[in-house]
């Protein structure tokens, strides 16, 4: 009985170890995500208006490219839209192609929203 004891302790020890570890190497992430999904959130919220959100998203695409991390998609896109609430639709071009070219899968989408753009 006290053989059987010993054997569940030391078994839930090395279970416990076990997962405890397995939590501490979290797989890191492809893209780089900042504050993207935060800003997401505040803009369905209508907390901040589109000039603050612009910025704050341009921030983040430049600590992604000083990691060498791509955006995540949809950042672009999203990005694009506040360019076109704020009446830059030079930007919005811009970033719905590069929406475009970094994720081909959605070309259909980005390209039917750039001949909205367009005269």
């Amino acid at each position: 009985m006290y053989r059987l004891y010993r054997s569940g302790l030391l078994a839930a020890a090395v279970l416990t170890a076990a997962l405890t570890t397995g939590c501490a190497n979290r797989p890191q992430s492809v893209y780089y995500w900042g504050d993207y999904q935060p800003q997401v959130y505040t803009y369905f919220k209508g907390e901040k208006g589109p000039e603050d959100q612009i910025q704050a998203l341009e921030a983040t695409r430049e600590k992604a490219a000083a990691q060498g991390k791509p955006l995540p998609p949809g950042f672009q896109a999203h990005l694009a839209m506040l360019y076109g609430q704020s009446g830059r639709a030079d930007r919005m071009k811009q970033n719905l192609e590069a929406e475009k070219q970094q994720f081909p899968e959605s070309t259909t989408f980005m390209d039917f929203l750039l001949k909205k753009v367009s005269p």
